[in-house]
C-alpha cells in the first residue's frame, strides 16, 4: 500500500471512529432545552446517554461475528443506516421514553461504525504498525471533546435541540456514501464463521482464552477505565470543587483532553525507537506512580488548582499512551476472526470504563477524593493484570488466526 493510500485508508477509519463520540458531545448542551419541552428533569434527559451507551457497549458483541461473516462493509452498511433512521427518529420524538429508546437503537446502530474501524486496523495495516495507526485515528477522535460540545451549544442558540440529530444523520450519511464508494474490502466473507449462539460464544472464550489478548485486553481496559473516571467525576472536582464557571470548565476539559491527544501523538514518534510491550509496560508504570501520588496529596490535601491540573494532565497523557499499544497487542494475534476480537476488546473497554465510573455516585459535592481514589485503582488493577499474565502473554505464539 502507498502511503497516500494509507492516509486515504486512515481519514476514512478516523471518519467512522468520530460517529460515536460527535453522538454522545454534541448532545451534552442540549440537556436543559430537552428537559424544558419534554417538561421533565436534567436527570431524567441522562437516560437518553445512558441507553446509548449501554447500546454500544453490548451492541458490540453483536457486530464481531457480522463483520467476520460477511465482511466489513455490510454490516457496516446495517449498522450506519440504522444510526441515520434512529437519528431522524430522535429528531422527531415527543416525548421522553420515546427519545430514551431511540437513542438506544441509535446506539446500536453506532457501534458498527466503532468495531467496524477498530479490526479494519488489522485488516489493512501489519501488526507492527497497528500501535501507530491507533494512535493517529486518536487525532480524529479527539475532535470530539475539544469542538463537538462547542457546537452544540452554539447550535442551541440558532435553533432547536432536534437539529443536532438532523446534523448527526447527515453526518453519517456522509460517511456511509464514503464507505460505500470509496473504502475498499478489507476482509472477505467466511461462511464458515458461524451464527449461532453456542458457537458465537465459545469463538469468544477462545479469544479471551489467548494470553496475549487476555492480558493486554483486561490490563488496557482497567487502566483506561481512568478516562471514564475523570469525564463523570470532572464537574464535581472542577466547578463544584474549585467553583469553576461554565467556560472556565470548558477550557479546563478541552486542556486535559490535550494530555491524552498529546500522548497518542507522542507515542507514534516513541515507537519508531521502542516496542508497543515496553512503551505499554513504562507508561502503565508511570500512570499507577501518578495515581498513587494523586491519591495521597488529595487525602491530606496538599494540592490546589495547578497541582490538580498537571497530574490530571500527566495521567491522561500516560492513558494516551497505554490506550493505543493495549489495543494493537491484544488483536496482534487474530487475522481470520479480528472483527470477533475487535468487538470482545470494545466490550471490556466500554464494560470496564463504565463499571468503574459509576464509583464516583459515592462522592459528595466537593469531595475528590473518592474520583481520585478510583482513577488510581483501576490503574493499579491494570498493572497487576499486566503482571499476573505478562509471561504467558510472550510466550512464543502461533502465526495470527
Amino acid at each position: 500500500m502507498k502511503k497516500r493510500s494509507d492516509w486515504f485508508i486512515i481519514s476514512i477509519l478516523g471518519a467512522l471512529s468520530i460517529i460515536t463520540p460527535f453522538s454522545i458531545d454534541m448532545y451534552l448542551p442540549a440537556f436543559p432545552r430537552v428537559a424544558s419541552d419534554m417538561h421533565v428533569i436534567n436527570s431524567t434527559v441522562s437516560l437518553t446517554l445512558s441507553s446509548y451507551f449501554i447500546a454500544v457497549g453490548f451492541g458490540q458483541i453483536f457486530y464481531g461475528p457480522l463483520l467476520d461473516r460477511f465482511g466489513r462493509k455490510p454490516p457496516l452498511y446495517a449498522g450506519l443506516a440504522i444510526f441515520i433512521m434512529a437519528a431522524f427518529g430522535c429528531a422527531f420524538a415527543q416525548n421522553i421514553y420515546a427519545l430514551i429508546a431511540l437513542r438506544f437503537i441509535q446506539g446500536i446502530g453506532g457501534c458498527a461504525a466503532r468495531v467496524g474501524s477498530t479490526a479494519m486496523v488489522r485488516d489493512f495495516f501489519k501488526v507492527e504498525e497497528s500501535a501507530k495507526i491507533f494512535s493517529l485515528l486518536f487525532l480524529f477522535i479527539a475532535v470530539s471533546p475539544l469542538l463537538a460540545p462547542s457546537i452544540g451549544g452554539l447550535m442551541m442558540i440558532w435553533v432547536s435541540w432536534r437539529a443536532v440529530f438532523f446534523i448527526l444523520g447527515a453526518v453519517a450519511m456522509a460517511v456511509l456514501a464514503v464507505v460505500y464508494y470509496l473504502l475498499p474490502e478489507g476482509h472477505k466473507p467466511d461462511p464458515t464463521i458461524s451464527l449461532h449462539p453456542v458457537p458465537i460464544i465459545k469463538e469468544y472464550g477462545a479469544i479471551l482464552n489467548n494470553p496475549r489478548f487476555a492480558t493486554y485486553a483486561l490490563a488496557g481496559a482497567f487502566a483506561f477505565a481512568g478516562m471514564f473516571t475523570y469525564v463523570a467525576g470532572s464537574p464535581i472536582i472542577f466547578m463544584e470543587g474549585f467553583h469553576l464557571g461554565t467556560h472556565a470548565y470548558s477550557a479546563v476539559f478541552a486542556l486535559l483532553a490535550g494530555g491524552f491527544i498529546g500522548g497518542s501523538q507522542v507515542n507514534v514518534f516513541l515507537l519508531r525507537r521502542f516496542r508497543s510491550e515496553q512503551l505499554f509496560f513504562v507508561a502503565l508504570l508511570m500512570q499507577v506512580a501518578t495515581g498513587i501520588i494523586f491519591m495521597v496529596g488529595t487525602w491530606f490535601g496538599w494540592y490546589g488548582l495547578p497541582a490538580t491540573l498537571l497530574l490530571f494532565f500527566m495521567f491522561l497523557g500516560c492513558a494516551g499512551i497505554v490506550f493505543p499499544n493495549s489495543s494493537a497487542l491484544a488483536l496482534s494475534p487474530f487475522k481470520k476472526n479480528a472483527g470477533s476480537a475487535s468487538a470482545l476488546l470494545g466490550f471490556l473497554q466500554m464494560g470496564s470504563g463504565s463499571l468503574m465510573s459509576t464509583g464516583i455516585g459515592v462522592a459528595k459535592t466537593h469531595d475528590a477524593f473518592p474520583i481520585i481514589f478510583i482513577l488510581g485503582l483501576t490503574a493499579l488493577a491494570g498493572l497487576i493484570v499486566f503482571l499476573i499474565g505478562r509471561k504467558r502473554a510472550h510466550d512464543p505464539a502461533p502465526e495470527p488466526a
